[in-house]
C-alpha cells in the first residue's frame, strides 16, 4: 500500500462526514437540471385549434435525490477510491455505477455514473454523486466573520 496524498480544497467545500477529507467544490455541484413537458392539443369546429403549450421546469441543487434520500450530483470530486463496476437499477433506470470510497477513512460517500442505459439519462455519466447523509457542509476561509447579533459598543458602558 502507497502513500495517499490528499487534496485540500479551497472556499466552499464538501466533506466527508467521518473524518472530514474534502471531497468537493460547491462550484462543481451540478445546477443545471430541466425537465421539458410539452402539451398539443388539436380541435376542429368553432373551437381551438393547434394549440400548443411547454412548460420548463428547472430543479434546484438540492433536488436530486436516493434510496436513502437527498444527494448532490457533482461534475468532478476529489480523495475518492473506486469500487466495481456494477449494473444496478436505480429510482432513474437502470446504469452501471461504481461506489465511490473517502480515500482517507474508507467509507462508502456514492458513487459514479459510468454509462446510462436510458437516452434521458446520458447527462449522469461521469457525473459523481454524493449522499447528503454522509458530507458535511463545510466552509474553509482563513478568517471567521462572527455574524451573530451581538451587543453593541453603546451597550458595553
Amino acid at each position: 500500500m502507497g502513500r495517499v496524498f490528499v487534496v485540500e480544497l479551497e472556499g466552499r467545500i464538501y466533506k466527508c462526514k467521518f473524518c472530514s477529507c474534502h471531497l468537493a467544490h460547491a462550484d462543481d455541484l451540478v445546477s443545471r437540471r430541466y425537465k421539458f413537458y410539452m402539451f398539443s392539443f388539436s380541435i376542429k369546429d368553432e373551437f381551438l385549434v393547434n394549440f400548443s403549450l411547454i412548460l420548463v421546469a428547472v430543479s434546484s441543487k438540492q433536488a436530486f435525490s436516493c434510496r436513502r434520500g437527498k444527494a448532490y450530483l457533482f461534475n468532478t470530486v476529489v480523495n475518492i477510491t473506486y469500487g466495481a463496476q456494477e449494473e444496478r437499477m436505480m429510482l432513474s433506470g437502470m446504469h452501471t455505477v461504481a461506489d465511490i470510497f473517502c480515500c482517507c477513512c474508507g467509507q462508502i460517500v456514492g458513487w459514479k455514473y459510468e454509462a446510462a442505459h436510458d437516452k434521458n439519462q446520458k447527462y449522469k455519466e461521469g457525473k459523481h454523486v454524493l449522499e447528503r447523509g454522509r458530507i458535511i457542509d463545510g466552509m474553509d476561509s482563513e478568517f471567521y466573520l462572527d455574524t451573530r447579533s451581538g451587543v453593541s459598543d453603546n451597550e458595553d458602558v
